[in-house]
């Protein structure tokens, strides 16, 4: 029991042509990717493949009819948009508006922080080289989640689990989890409700955009809990939670903890491990409630009469977290894992006592104390449109512009990482997943690869009348321990093939 499992982020970026408020989104987020891809011939030519993918089929035990299905599901369709693989394992993609970033398959929170900036670096190389093609515009993306118009974008986390967890277990625990962790990860927001007319400000940028507690779909009436059953994996052995909750964290300890403290949750319903009845009356309504009190006072009522606050939710799950862990692996726990744990305690405990003390850790707190003091200085009312604009520039990716940028240039924001580990992952690819296998495969063999998918690398090599498909089911497999001295010592893909063939 500890934080290792196999999981991933995918962010979708807020996009904007300076001096063209009517630009076309969808094209100026292709430009972004395939500025990208042009970059680096590497990426050229591989397709994503979409053969193995399966959006429509739902955790409850059926699949959903494609008649009826929105088009935003149908992610399993070709339809022309900008789609590459990268040589650290990762996607860049174009998902109808926005470009998307999704990292490759890691084991650790650290790692996901570490790809998860990489994908900021790649998006501002992309950004920036589309913006200088002739006739063109300076492209801006955001990290956030909301263009405080009523539409909303999503930053999905994945999480393998055991296909013998059974799903009405992980909505029970998880629901009142979800509705909670947002004190911790929450990227803060300027204004109330979908279109953000109310005013005010509030913990967490996609609170307001749920509307049920389970479901299939991702952006019309999003639930709690996503029920996508697609696992990339041996469907026999596993399941892929897909996660659509969360906000996309700039700060790199919300990130961590973000994922982190959910692989331990996820840890302990795979071993029938909770104790006790956490779950929220009205989980909808307590999720928004707790998002638009950012002095996290509000009391939830949970299954069993008790009325907790958010923070002491959260604690409830810290409490059996370490207990578990001490259960399960003693003085053998992970580096990682009790990191996570004691960092999680700390942060909570500091949110009960005065959550401005995590103004450097904690994203909606570092917004917060930016935007209080604009308040202050200039006698700001929340009304006040200069507030959208501070609470914009915090998400601006740009180092010279985002105002989270400047905070971590000025020593302001806790970093786990430096520039130099995010630098090399922009290009490199996790060690300890199927990743590396993809990744290097791209790196040595690009014009031999015809497409690759999260289960999948096909080649197109001379002299074979048919594609050769090299299944990666396992995503355990395929890693530099496997593969390493293998992909070093074939200097073409028809050996590697071959090699892998016998």
């Amino acid at each position: 029991m500890s934080v290792r499992r196999v999981m991933g982020t995918e962010v979708e970026y807020g996009i904007a042509v300076s001096g063209q408020p009517q630009a076309n989104p969808m094209l100026a987020s292709s430009q972004v990717v395939n500025a990208y891809a042009t970059a680096s011939h590497r990426a050229r030519r591989a397709r994503w493949d979409f053969e193995e993918e399966s959006p429509l089929r739902d955790a409850r035990g059926f699949d959903m009819s494609r008649q009826v299905a929105d088009a935003s599901q149908l992610t399993d369709e070709d339809l022309g948009l900008a789609n590459i693989i990268l040589t650290n394992g990762a996607r860049l993609y174009v998902d109808h508006a926005h470009p998307e970033f999704a990292t490759p398959e890691v084991t650790t929170p650290l790692d996901i922080v570490r790809w998860d900036k990489a994908g900021e670096q790649v998006m501002l190389d992309a950004a920036g080289r589309a913006g200088r093609l002739p006739g063109g515009a300076p492209i801006v993306l955001y990290k956030n989640n909301t263009d405080n118009k009523g539409a909303s974008y999503g930053a999905h986390e994945n999480y393998l689990m055991r296909r013998s967890t059974p799903f009405a277990e992980i909505v029970r625990h998880l629901t009142p989890f979800f509705v909670s962790r947002q004190v911790v990860t929450g990227a803060g927001r300027v204004g109330l409700g979908q279109d953000g007319r109310q005013h005010g400000f509030q913990l967490s940028q996609r609170a307001d955009f749920f509307e049920v507690e389970v479901g299939l779909e991702t952006t019309l009436k999003r639930p709690i809990i996503n029920t996508r059953d697609e696992p990339h994996a041996d469907p026999e052995r596993y399941r892929r939670l897909h996660v659509i909750i969360g906000d996309a964290n700039l700060s790199e300890v919300s990130t961590y903890l973000k994922v982190g403290t959910t692989s331990l949750v996820l840890a302990m319903i795979e071993d029938g491990w909770l104790r006790g009845d956490l779950a929220v009356e009205g989980p909808v309504a307590s999720l928004r409630a707790v998002s638009h009190d950012p002095g996290l006072g509000h009391l939830l009522r949970l299954g069993d009469g008790r009325r907790l606050t958010a923070v002491q939710l959260q604690m409830e799950y810290l409490d059996q977290a370490r207990k578990h862990v001490d259960d399960r692996l003693g003085a053998d726990a992970d580096p990682q894992t009790v990191d996570v744990l004691a960092r999680w305690e700390s942060v909570l405990t500091r949110l009960e006592q005065d959550p401005l003390q995590l103004a450097g850790e904690l994203d909606w707190v570092a917004k917060l104390r930016l935007l209080e003091q604009y308040r202050s200085r200039d006698g700001l009312g929340w009304d006040d449109a200069k507030l959208a604009l501070v609470d914009l520039q915090y998400s601006d990716i740009r180092p010279e512009k985002g105002l989270h940028h400047r905070l971590v240039a000025a020593g302001r924001m806790e970093r786990l990482l430096d520039d130099a580990e995010v630098e090399a992952a922009m290009h490199e690819p996790p060690t300890d997943t199927r990743a590396y296998f993809r990744g290097r495969c791209l790196e040595k063999y690009a014009d031999q690869v015809a497409a690759a998918s999260w289960d999948s690398v096909i080649f197109d090599l001379p002299g074979r009348d048919s594609l050769q498909r090299v299944p990666t089911t396992d995503p355990l497999r395929g890693s530099r321990a496997h593969v390493g001295d293998l992909l070093d010592r074939c200097e073409d893909a028809a050996t590697l093939v071959d090699a892998l063939a016998d």
